[in-house]
């Protein structure tokens, strides 16, 4: 690919736009049960398109910044290598930004996040501040730490599941309920599938590089299960929306489950190499739609 050193495309490259689908599903979530209760319990007044907006701005500038380390430390660590690496290319490995201008972009979307996310403060009391200094803190320890340890998917349940979805909610209704724990749980799930692919098809490079992930752990079989698994058991998790009376945001995540169990047979097929990146696209659109078919069932 033809990219100039530190140019806007290097720049949008490194920030890896197509991922912030799975920073907007779990804030998407979390919007739609506070609108949908808020609406129940006779509040419409109660929700805030303000605070709503910063926690979606929120989740995508921490969710740039997260790749931007990532970029940088798997570089500094020599995890990427041009000649091997099979995942999409990346910024710091070809070059396409300069390792200083990588360092200041990081404290600059770090301090970019901790701007936006401050006047949560105002919406969901002083222990936002607690959730955002959380929010930073692991995303530097996932990648130069915990994602060695194997611990990346546990980050992903927690990360992009209970803390988003429960507080955007929290912000709105400052309250919590089973209902949001469970569809919290049900987000993380299924966007951990995104992380599973990609450690499925880097198992062998990782291996080598001393980063235990679940998959180097468990083994590729085993992983397939899981990746379906995850799925599976995410749209069964639903059942919670239709005992709380939204029954068709049980239903229409059906569909999801569908084009996740293609991808699941795909990633059986094609087993390793770079072909797995179609797969790993496919998990980014399933996790979309199973966002989007949750927030539309629960808003109809």
């Amino acid at each position: 690919m033809d990219v100039k050193k530190d140019s806007l495309k290097a720049w949008v490259l490194a920030a890896r736009p197509q991922t912030l689908t799975g920073a907007a599903v779990p804030v998407m979530i979390g919007l739609s049960l506070a609108w949908t209760d808020a609406q129940a319990a006779y509040m419409p007044g109660t929700f805030n398109w303000v605070a709503a907006f910063l926690c979606l701005l929120f989740a995508f500038i921490m969710q740039i910044d997260a790749n931007l380390i990532n970029d940088f430390v798997d570089y500094a660590k020599g995890t990427d290598d041009r000649e091997t690496r099979l995942g999409p290319e990346r910024a710091c490995t070809q070059g396409w930004v300069s390792i200083e201008k990588m360092k200041r972009a990081i404290a600059g979307t770090t301090c970019l996040a901790c701007l936006v996310g401050l006047p949560l403060v105002w919406y969901g009391g002083l222990e936002m501040v607690i959730v955002g200094v959380l929010c930073v803190v692991f995303c530097f320890l996932y990648t130069t730490h915990l994602s060695y340890m194997g611990l990346g998917d546990v980050l992903v349940l927690v990360f992009f599941g209970l803390v988003p979805v429960s507080i955007t909610y929290y912000v709105q209704l400052h309250t919590f309920s089973w209902e949001v724990l469970v569809a919290s749980l049900a987000c993380g799930l299924v966007i951990d599938a995104l992380l599973l692919v990609n450690n499925f098809r880097d198992r062998d490079t990782d291996r080598k590089a001393g980063k235990m992930t679940l998959v180097v752990r468990i083994g590729a079989q085993a992983t397939l299960w899981l990746y379906l698994g995850v799925g599976v058991v995410a749209c069964l998790m639903g059942i919670v929306f239709g005992l709380n009376g939204h029954w068709m945001a049980f239903i229409l995540p059906l569909l999801y489950l569908t084009f996740h169990v293609l991808t699941c047979l795909k990633m059986k097929q094609i087993w390793e190499g770079r072909e797995l990146n179609r797969c790993l696209g496919e998990t980014a659109r399933n996790i979309f739609m199973y966002g989007l078919l949750v927030t539309i069932g629960l808003l109809i």
